[in-house]
């Protein structure tokens, strides 16, 4: 035996994947935590001891789990956010931190797109009166010729931005890195973050986190914004100034929040959940068949390479 590789994501241990047990081929142990939950502080800590290879899902990973893992090598992330790790932490130890680049791409830009239809449509309210026994017809706004907004042009963006103009939206974005991505200069430009906040009818975010924590739409951004504006969050939770959210969907001028991430996972409070202009999924984005399975096997394949390397594998 190779190894110990810890298994944690709730979607890979509520049953055996066979881009995992393909470890095993490679001559590794396979560790589950409990199927389908995530795994709690104490549980990681019970687990991770003798595992050299870690594949890892959102759950939180303190230092205090990090200093009980003596043997890790690797840990390889079946997505590509690593906010939950304590990195710098990590790169002290020595521990190589592996992301599934792209993996889940289409499938958060998918329901990006499907918050973005379900608040131009007030679908969820419309399912909701008629399951209460009334005829809800609440009027509705077509995404032609719509300012969408976009900020972060990574792998998640770039595909949003494709399907947004496909659909006919006039997008505006902003990314440091100004990646190229082919599309009609007639449709797409590329614009400063104040700019893109005080123009878009629509407004989504894929960008990371400021290093220093700060939300990328704070109460300042919030008052530059048009009134009714869609904003759509399928990143992290932190982009958006929460506190400054709630007051300005009271005010009316955040039209419609609709968000697959919250702080904490689930929430504890529904004051911004539960509020009657936000529209919530429960971090489904890249919660699909096919994402899971480009995860999966890109996820594996990192961990059985980095453990190949004698260096790591030591």
């Amino acid at each position: 035996m190779r190894g110990r590789i810890l298994v944690t994501p709730r979607s890979l241990t509520a049953e055996p994947h066979p881009e995992v047990e393909r470890l095993r081929g490679s001559g590794f142990e396979i560790v589950y935590s409990s199927a389908g939950q995530t795994p709690t502080e104490e549980e990681l800590v019970e687990l991770v001891p003798d595992c050299i290879g870690w594949l890892a899902g959102v759950e939180p990973v303190t230092p205090r789990v990090i200093d009980a893992a003596g043997r890790l090598r690797v840990i390889s992330r079946n997505g590509v956010g690593v906010d939950n790790l304590p990195v710098d932490l990590l790169a002290r130890r020595g521990v190589k931190v592996m992301i599934a680049q792209g993996a889940n791409a289409r499938g958060v830009a998918e329901l990006t797109i499907g918050l973005m239809f379900s608040a131009l449509r007030s679908i969820p309210s419309a399912d909701a009166g008629i399951k209460a026994g009334s005829w809800p017809r609440r009027r509705g706004m077509e995404i032609h010729d719509r300012v969408f907004g976009i900020i972060g042009c990574g792998a998640v963006g770039r595909e949003v931005a494709r399907i947004a103009v496909a659909l006919g939206a006039r997008v505006i974005a902003y990314d440091p890195l100004r990646p190229n991505l082919d599309l009609p200069s007639s449709h797409f430009a590329y614009s400063e973050i104040d700019d893109i906040v005080g123009q878009a009818e629509i407004l989504s975010l894929h960008c990371p986190l400021p290093a220093d924590g700060s939300p990328v739409i704070d109460r300042k951004r919030l008052a530059m914004a048009r009134d009714d504006v869609i904003l759509l969050n399928t990143a992290r939770a932190g982009l958006v100034d929460e506190d400054g959210l709630i007051e300005a969907l009271d005010a009316g001028i955040v039209g419609c929040y609709a968000t697959d991430v919250f702080e904490p996972e689930p929430p504890v409070s529904l004051r911004l959940a539960g509020h009657a202009r936000v529209i919530a999924t429960s971090h489904i984005g890249g919660f699909t068949t096919e994402s899971i399975e480009r995860a999966t096997r890109i996820a594996a394949d990192n961990l059985i390479n980095a453990l190949s390397n004698k260096e790591i594998a030591r």
